[in-house]
Protein backbone atom coordinates (compact mmCIF):
# COMPACT_ATOMS: atom_id res chain seq x y z
CA UNK A 1 0.00 0.00 0.00
CA UNK A 2 1.37 3.40 -0.97
CA UNK A 3 0.46 6.46 1.05
CA UNK A 4 0.10 10.13 0.22
CA UNK A 5 3.20 12.32 0.42
CA UNK A 6 1.49 14.67 2.90
CA UNK A 7 1.90 12.07 5.64
CA UNK A 8 5.09 11.32 7.54
CA UNK A 9 6.37 7.83 8.26
CA UNK A 10 9.15 6.41 10.41
CA UNK A 11 10.68 3.05 11.20
CA UNK A 12 12.30 2.57 14.59
CA UNK A 13 14.08 -0.10 16.57
CA UNK A 14 11.95 -0.06 19.72
CA UNK A 15 14.18 -0.75 22.71
CA UNK A 16 13.40 -3.29 25.42
CA UNK A 17 11.60 -1.59 28.31
CA UNK A 18 9.80 1.07 26.25
CA UNK A 19 6.04 1.34 25.89
CA UNK A 20 4.62 1.68 22.35
CA UNK A 21 3.17 5.09 23.11
CA UNK A 22 4.63 8.57 22.98
CA UNK A 23 4.01 9.96 26.46
CA UNK A 24 2.58 9.00 29.82
CA UNK A 25 -1.18 8.52 29.95
CA UNK A 26 -1.44 8.62 33.76
CA UNK A 27 0.58 9.06 36.94
CA UNK A 28 1.20 5.30 37.30
CA UNK A 29 3.38 5.39 34.18
CA UNK A 30 5.73 8.19 35.28
CA UNK A 31 8.71 5.84 35.65
CA UNK A 32 8.10 4.17 32.29
CA UNK A 33 9.97 4.94 29.06
CA UNK A 34 8.16 6.12 25.93
CA UNK A 35 8.82 6.42 22.20
CA UNK A 36 8.71 10.20 22.47
CA UNK A 37 12.07 10.02 24.29
CA UNK A 38 13.75 8.67 21.13
CA UNK A 39 12.89 11.54 18.78
CA UNK A 40 10.64 14.58 18.37
CA UNK A 41 7.83 13.07 16.31
CA UNK A 42 5.17 15.10 14.44
CA UNK A 43 1.72 15.66 15.86
CA UNK A 44 -0.75 12.89 15.02
CA UNK A 45 1.91 10.15 14.89
CA UNK A 46 0.76 6.63 15.80
CA UNK A 47 2.42 3.25 16.20
CA UNK A 48 1.22 0.64 13.69
CA UNK A 49 0.73 -2.44 15.81
CA UNK A 50 2.31 -2.33 19.22
CA UNK A 51 5.17 -4.18 20.81
CA UNK A 52 4.77 -4.84 24.52
CA UNK A 53 7.19 -3.34 27.01
CA UNK A 54 9.48 -6.39 27.11
CA UNK A 55 9.53 -6.87 23.33
CA UNK A 56 11.81 -5.02 20.94
CA UNK A 57 12.55 -4.52 17.29
CA UNK A 58 10.87 -3.07 14.23
CA UNK A 59 8.02 -0.67 14.84
CA UNK A 60 6.39 1.42 12.12
CA UNK A 61 5.05 4.88 12.90
CA UNK A 62 2.83 7.00 10.67
CA UNK A 63 0.46 9.95 10.60
CA UNK A 64 -1.66 8.03 8.05
CA UNK A 65 -4.61 6.27 9.72
CA UNK A 66 -5.48 4.35 6.52
CA UNK A 67 -1.99 2.84 6.41
CA UNK A 68 -2.26 1.87 10.07
CA UNK A 69 -5.66 0.23 9.49
CA UNK A 70 -4.38 -1.68 6.45
CA UNK A 71 -1.41 -3.18 8.30
CA UNK A 72 -3.47 -3.98 11.40
CA UNK A 73 -6.22 -5.66 9.34
CA UNK A 74 -4.26 -8.95 9.21
CA UNK A 75 -3.29 -8.51 5.56
CA UNK A 76 0.41 -7.96 6.31
CA UNK A 77 2.90 -10.47 7.73
CA UNK A 78 4.91 -9.71 10.87
CA UNK A 79 7.98 -11.84 11.55
CA UNK A 80 9.51 -12.30 15.00
CA UNK A 81 12.65 -13.98 16.30
CA UNK A 82 12.00 -15.57 19.69
CA UNK A 83 14.60 -16.93 22.08
CA UNK A 84 12.98 -19.73 24.07
CA UNK A 85 13.62 -21.29 27.45
CA UNK A 86 14.59 -24.83 26.52
CA UNK A 87 15.48 -26.76 23.39
CA UNK A 88 12.23 -26.65 21.44
CA UNK A 89 11.04 -29.93 19.95
CA UNK A 90 9.83 -30.52 16.40
CA UNK A 91 6.45 -31.48 17.86
CA UNK A 92 6.12 -28.11 19.61
CA UNK A 93 7.03 -26.31 16.37
CA UNK A 94 4.31 -28.25 14.53
CA UNK A 95 1.80 -27.29 17.22
CA UNK A 96 2.69 -23.62 16.84
CA UNK A 97 2.33 -23.88 13.05
CA UNK A 98 -1.15 -25.37 13.20
CA UNK A 99 -2.42 -23.07 15.97
CA UNK A 100 -2.62 -23.29 19.75
CA UNK A 101 -5.13 -22.23 22.38
CA UNK A 102 -4.21 -19.09 24.34
CA UNK A 103 -6.07 -16.75 26.68
CA UNK A 104 -7.18 -13.39 25.31
CA UNK A 105 -9.42 -10.89 27.11
CA UNK A 106 -10.44 -13.57 29.61
CA UNK A 107 -11.53 -15.99 26.87
CA UNK A 108 -9.92 -18.91 25.09
CA UNK A 109 -8.60 -18.12 21.62
CA UNK A 110 -7.30 -20.50 18.94
CA UNK A 111 -4.44 -18.93 17.02
CA UNK A 112 -4.49 -19.16 13.24
CA UNK A 113 -2.00 -21.33 11.33
CA UNK A 114 1.30 -19.53 10.87
CA UNK A 115 4.87 -20.01 9.69
CA UNK A 116 7.33 -21.27 12.31
CA UNK A 117 10.83 -22.71 11.94
CA UNK A 118 13.89 -23.17 14.08
CA UNK A 119 16.81 -20.82 13.41
CA UNK A 120 20.00 -22.80 12.75
CA UNK A 121 22.21 -20.03 14.12
CA UNK A 122 21.75 -17.48 16.87
CA UNK A 123 20.63 -14.30 15.08
CA UNK A 124 23.01 -11.33 15.10
CA UNK A 125 21.04 -8.83 17.15
CA UNK A 126 22.15 -5.89 19.30
CA UNK A 127 22.82 -6.73 22.94
CA UNK A 128 19.71 -6.17 25.02
CA UNK A 129 19.83 -3.57 27.79
CA UNK A 130 18.71 -6.13 30.37
CA UNK A 131 20.66 -9.38 30.54
CA UNK A 132 19.00 -12.63 29.52
CA UNK A 133 19.97 -15.76 31.36
CA UNK A 134 22.62 -17.78 29.56
CA UNK A 135 22.99 -21.47 28.77
CA UNK A 136 24.54 -22.17 32.17
CA UNK A 137 20.95 -22.17 33.45
CA UNK A 138 19.75 -24.61 30.80
CA UNK A 139 19.58 -24.61 27.00
CA UNK A 140 17.80 -21.99 24.92
CA UNK A 141 16.69 -22.11 21.30
CA UNK A 142 15.66 -19.57 18.64
CA UNK A 143 12.68 -19.73 16.30
CA UNK A 144 11.15 -17.52 13.61
CA UNK A 145 7.40 -16.94 13.89
CA UNK A 146 5.47 -15.18 11.10
CA UNK A 147 1.89 -14.10 11.77
CA UNK A 148 -0.77 -12.03 10.06
CA UNK A 149 -2.72 -11.58 13.29
CA UNK A 150 -1.46 -9.82 16.38
CA UNK A 151 -3.26 -10.40 19.66
CA UNK A 152 -1.73 -8.88 22.80
CA UNK A 153 1.47 -10.77 23.74
CA UNK A 154 0.47 -13.46 21.22
CA UNK A 155 3.88 -14.96 20.43
CA UNK A 156 4.78 -15.14 24.14
CA UNK A 157 1.47 -16.84 24.94
CA UNK A 158 1.89 -19.27 22.05
CA UNK A 159 5.37 -20.44 23.03
CA UNK A 160 4.31 -20.81 26.68
CA UNK A 161 1.32 -22.88 25.56
CA UNK A 162 3.69 -25.47 24.04
CA UNK A 163 6.03 -25.48 27.06
CA UNK A 164 8.81 -23.15 25.87
CA UNK A 165 8.43 -19.65 27.37
CA UNK A 166 9.89 -16.73 25.44
CA UNK A 167 12.99 -15.11 26.96
CA UNK A 168 13.55 -12.50 24.24
CA UNK A 169 11.27 -11.36 21.43
CA UNK A 170 12.39 -9.21 18.49
CA UNK A 171 10.20 -8.18 15.55
CA UNK A 172 12.41 -8.30 12.47
CA UNK A 173 9.96 -7.70 9.61
CA UNK A 174 6.63 -6.06 8.80
CA UNK A 175 5.57 -6.96 5.24
CA UNK A 176 8.55 -6.07 3.06
CA UNK A 177 10.18 -3.72 5.60
CA UNK A 178 13.11 -5.28 7.46
CA UNK A 179 14.90 -4.49 10.71
CA UNK A 180 18.20 -5.23 8.91
CA UNK A 181 21.18 -3.65 10.67
CA UNK A 182 19.26 -1.08 12.71
CA UNK A 183 20.53 -0.52 16.22
CA UNK A 184 18.46 -0.16 19.38
CA UNK A 185 16.76 3.25 19.46
CA UNK A 186 17.41 4.07 15.78
CA UNK A 187 14.75 6.26 14.13
CA UNK A 188 14.62 6.51 10.32
CA UNK A 189 12.17 8.74 8.50
CA UNK A 190 10.86 7.21 5.27
CA UNK A 191 10.09 9.59 2.41
CA UNK A 192 7.96 7.04 0.57
CA UNK A 193 6.19 4.47 2.74
CA UNK A 194 5.17 1.28 0.96
CA UNK A 195 4.19 -1.80 2.94
CA UNK A 196 3.28 -5.03 1.20
CA UNK A 197 3.66 -8.75 1.75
Amino acid sequence: METSKSHRHFIIYKPFGYLSQFKSQDSKQQKKQFLGELCEFPEGIMAIGRLDEKSEGLLLLTTDGKMSDFINSQKVEKEYYAQLDGDISNGAIEQLKSGVEIGFNGKKYQTKPCKVFRLKDIPELPIRSKNIRDDRHGPTSWISVTLKEGKFRQVRKMTSAVGFPTLRLVRVRVGNILLDNMQVGDVIEMADFRVRD
